[in-house]
């Protein structure tokens, strides 16, 4: 077997100073609360002026005549000039004119000044009665006049469509906000999350020391790697690309469930496979290693030789799988049974297994 030095795969560094930047958001941070509530208050924000400026502009009617502009008073004013010079009803006209507010006499001088085609008799007149009233001698209307009715009060009734839909944006913005801080309340009380068995058993094989085949005389493997499985990972199917020094592919290994035992979840396996594919061969090898129940029962046993060797498992116990061009070993490094009403050591708790592939040419 070759030995192989390693290869240098660093990533240089960028030119001109630079840094790489990035390029991916925090999980944690698009899960923030905050970022989650002010996300909602800015949109609510942006729907509710959208609506009132581009979809449902505000439209100002029915105003009281002195809301309006000095032009549209005079305009007003003039109506109601020409309208007296056909009725001669000067306390309508001085009522009308009073309705101007505290810019009426002003607005009635302006006409004064510049009356146009309007009778300039007819201005006077209504300019000096509207003086009179405002100094407390209020001129009777003349017979036969109806009074004027009160105008009606607006009717009350239900919120403008506009007003309507800036109150639920604003009611949608507070549920927002309130859901943001549900969430980190929950987050913040309910204490770690628990790793998932695949992560504890990834974790527990960098726990482990890979063998050191140099010291023990043999070449430096071209490749060595150490997988694990607990009981709980139902989907525990771990394989790995051989590849040369130069990185050529030349084959794949791998350890996967073979056999299980007992119904329900989870699983409770009884055996595994350990595997070695070489490119330049025509088959994949296979070795099945069994509990001691499983070993022990001649159908099991019968059953699962059909899918390779059977191999007995023990701590420390190694096995040799070759193809035409690669060797590899599979050391047992440690292994324990799980309990339960199944028979005794009939399925695995945990099982840790290294891989280590040599060259043959």
């Amino acid at each position: 077997m070759e030995a192989f030095e390693d290869v240098d795969v660093g990533l240089d560094e960028p030119q001109g100073g630079g840094s790489r930047l990035p390029v991916n958001l925090s999980p944690d941070l698009l899960r923030s609360p905050w970022l989650i509530g002010g996300a909602g208050v800015v949109l609510g924000l942006i729907l509710g002026l959208v609506w009132a400026y581009l979809i449902a502009p505000v439209q100002w009617v029915d105003q009281p005549i002195d809301n309006l502009r000095a032009d549209l008073k005079e305009e007003y004013a003039r109506l109601v000039i020409d309208s007296y010079s056909r009725n001669e009803d000067l306390g309508l006209a001085v009522q009308r004119i009073s309705e101007i507010g505290d810019d009426a006499s002003q607005t009635l001088a302006n006409i004064s000044n510049s009356p146009g085609s309007q009778d300039i008799e007819a201005i006077n007149q209504v300019l000096t009665n509207y003086n009179i009233q405002m100094a407390g001698g209020l001129p009777e209307a003349e017979e036969g006049t109806p009074p004027q009715a009160e105008e009606p009060a607006a009717e009350e009734g239900g919120l403008s469509p506009v007003g309507t839909f800036m109150i639920a944006c604003g009611a949608l913005s507070i549920i927002t906000v309130i859901l943001a801080f549900y969430i980190f309340w929950r987050r913040q009380n309910q204490g770690p999350i628990e790793p998932s068995t695949a992560a504890m058993a990834q974790e527990f094989s960098r726990s482990v020391e890979q063998t050191d085949y140099v010291a023990l005389g043999a070449d430096q493997p071209l490749a060595q790697w150490m997988t694990t499985y607990l009981v709980g990972d139902d989907l525990f199917d771990d394989s790995f690309s051989i590849d040369s020094a130069i990185g050529e592919f030349m084959g794949e290994c791998g350890v996967g469930i073979a056999e299980t035992i007992g119904v329900g979840e989870p699983k409770r396996v009884s055996a595994f496979e350990v595997w070695l594919f070489d490119k330049n061969d025509i088959q994949t090898v296979t070795k099945v290693v069994m509990s001691a129940h499983a070993h022990n029962d001649d159908a099991t046993r019968d059953r699962l030789a059909a899918k390779g060797e059977p191999i007995f498992a023990e701590p420390g116990k190694e096995t040799v799988l070759e193809t035409a061009t690669l060797q590899m070993v599979a050391r047992i490094v440690d292994m324990s049974y799980g309990d339960g009403a199944l028979p005794e050591q009939s399925f695995f708790e945990r099982m840790t297994i290294e891989l280590a592939v040599w060259s043959k040419v």
